[in-house]
């Protein structure tokens, strides 16, 4: 099967129910987590010794320190993802060494629920640790999923390490990660069957994918490729469902999420077209002192190693560099005007509930803004949209500036009929004004969340979920 073949598939849906776990049967578990949790470290002690250079360079993604506060650079998402935890605290991605203390301390993980209430799932895990997998196998998928993110924090000793994405042991590729295998099997090519090629992108691509929590299957991670994995296929499994993460608490929209979609961008690529795929960008072979070859293991930006990765293809660097600059500027301001739009769309659609409107009147509008921010969110969510894919990347923001257009059109109709004239927009000139807008107490948050940090974190969990604070 082509790579083009993979937005052609068909699945289905189950559901299932988690069985009562009895009192000894929770403290078998513990222990047997404990002793997964030694036997993890143990494997990743000797995968060290085993791969001394490759582990090296592994180390190496603990200098990519820099990341950049996204809310504060754009902060009109914030208006966007008002009533998510997006809307709280957004960063750029570091490198790889840092996962699992960033999921740690990110506001969006919050800190342990009340007693007897249900917290953020433990899925939130699943990219970010070896541990993980193992979890999974020792509880069940849903019996991990089912538990709360703070309440397997002790079992996270690794962060992304050799065996998220090889056999135990071995340089052979692996694909540990459930939802990954569930989604292969949904396009019917599972990863013994793909060539090499396909399998390293694949790699990447179980994390560095699209998915969202199954509510009715203890929030388990899914991947939505039940109809394809473009944009426009994942919408209609979301609308065939009536899916939605939340709903906007200014409109009412029932808002659809997207998260770092690169394995679907890249897909369709002239990249993937070409065979080239992650590892050949981002994970380049390099020589070492006795003069072997080896991969990197670094996961740099491909710019890095023009000379032995680009210029087969790209004859000049500073012509792929101003093609990259082109891209990413036409990209982001077709963003910034969306985004502008968007959060008109939103209050004017508040202003018309608040004027009297009805579902029927407002069903067009609101699901115009729906499908407007899911293709925003689709192309801006990806990491190096614009070099991976720019010409989906302007595609999707174009039908964006359409759909929201369209939005504004229908609830103008509306605010005209019920004969309101003015609107009140947000500042969203700042980060701070944007999170006042729609009530997000930083401070109150921020307190909270250092609180867990400070009592709990810092004495009870491995130093990984500390790494880089």
């Amino acid at each position: 099967m082509t790579v083009k073949n993979l937005i052609k598939i068909a699945g289905s849906i189950s559901l299932a129910l988690l069985m009562p776990i009895t009192s000894v049967q929770a403290e078998e578990n513990a222990n047997a987590q404990t002793a997964g949790a030694k036997a993890q470290q143990q494997i990743d002690k000797a995968l060290r010794a085993k791969f001394p250079v490759q582990y090296e360079s592994w180390q190496e993604t603990s200098e990519q320190t820099e990341r950049e506060d996204m809310l504060a650079s754009y902060p009109a998402a914030i208006i966007l993802w008002a009533g998510s935890s997006f809307a709280k605290e957004y960063n750029s991605p570091r490198g790889h060494h840092f996962a699992v203390a960033d999921v740690t301390h990110t506001l969006r993980t919050g800190v342990p629920p009340a007693a007897g209430e249900k917290g953020l799932s433990a899925s939130c895990w699943t990219c970010k640790t070896p541990d993980a997998p193992r979890l999974m196998k020792e509880l069940g998928i849903e019996g991990f999923s089912a538990k709360n993110f703070t309440d397997v924090g002790t079992e996270v000793n690794s962060v992304v390490y050799c065996t998220d994405c090889h056999v135990d042991g071995k340089a052979e590729l692996a694909l540990p990660r459930p939802h990954a295998q569930d989604a292969m099997a949904k396009v019917h090519l599972p990863f013994d069957k793909q060539d090499a090629n396909m399998q390293g992108a694949q790699v990447c691509g179980q994390c560095h994918v699209t998915y969202y929590f199954q509510p009715e299957r203890s929030d388990k991670v899914n991947i939505p490729w039940i109809f394809g994995n473009n944009v426009d296929d994942i919408e209609k499994y979301y609308d065939t469902r009536r899916f939605y993460e939340w709903i906007h608490p200014i409109s009412k929209t029932p808002i659809l999420k997207a998260r770092h979609p690169e394995f679907e961008h890249w897909v369709r690529s002239e990249h993937a077209e070409a065979g080239v795929t992650c590892i050949t960008c981002h994970m380049p072979e390099e020589t070492d002192k006795q003069g072997n070859t080896f991969t990197s293991h670094k996961v740099s930006k491909a710019l890095d190693h023009f000379d032995s990765v680009c210029q087969n293809c790209h004859k000049s660097e500073k012509t792929i560099i101003k093609s990259l600059e082109n891209s990413k500027a036409a990209i982001d301001a077709k963003a910034r005007e969306v985004e502008g739009l968007l959060v008109k769309a939103h209050y004017e659609a508040a202003a018309a509930w608040e004027a009297g409107a009805t579902w029927p009147l407002m069903n067009d509008a609101i699901m115009a803004i729906r499908h407007s921010q899911w293709r925003w969110d689709f192309a801006m969510a990806s990491h190096g949209l614009y070099a991976h894919n720019p010409k989906e990347g302007n595609a999707l923001l174009d039908m964006s500036i359409k759909q929201v257009n369209y939005a504004r059109e229908s609830l103008a109709e509306i605010l005209k009929m019920f004969a309101v004239t003015k609107v009140d927009y947000p500042d969203i000139s700042s980060k701070e004004s944007a999170q006042a807008a729609v009530g997000i107490k930083l401070d109150k948050l921020t307190q909270e969340k250092q609180q867990f940090i400070k009592q709990e974190v810092d004495k009870n969990w491995s130093e990984v979920t500390r790494y880089g604070y």
